[in-house]
């Protein structure tokens, strides 16, 4: 399953965090491979997943100004149009309850920063694929 578009597009990534140095390193690592959308709140993070066409992955910050990640991933959740988009946590919010905490609302996986590139790379892959799957064959 190496075709996750249908149109042999990249896959587009948002990244959503408020800080422009990570935005910037997640941009480096994820740019030779896809398709990247970014966003520093919230509320622009929802504008842009809310397009048409929907990112294939949300990459999203839980400690943010005004809307954190959490109120964001529920927002994800609660929307049809964006409830199934796979969403991966990045952030500096380590403790195993900010962990379990986000799987519960819904996240796909959690990444502690800093990133290690190839580990962000195969988590994205990953949930790409997992996704991609899920549409085609209906849930696992």
């Amino acid at each position: 399953m190496s075709d996750i578009n249908t149109q042999n597009e990249k896959p587009t990534i948002l990244i959503v965090d408020d800080v422009h140095e990570n935005l910037h390193t997640l941009l480096q690592i994820l740019r030779g491979d896809y398709a990247v959308l970014a966003a520093t709140s919230g509320a622009k993070a929802l504008e842009l997943a809310r397009r048409n066409p929907v990112p294939n992955l949300i990459l999203l910050d839980i400690r943010m100004p005004e809307m954190d990640g959490y109120q964001v991933l529920q927002s994800l959740k609660s929307d049809v149009l964006t409830a199934d988009i796979p969403v991966i946590f990045v952030t500096a919010a380590t403790e195993a309850e900010d962990e379990a905490l986000g799987i519960r609302l819904g996240a796909s996986d959690y990444l502690a920063k800093p990133v290690i590139p190839e580990i962000l790379l195969a988590r994205v892959k990953l949930h790409l694929e997992l996704h991609a799957y899920r549409k085609r064959y209906g849930r696992l």
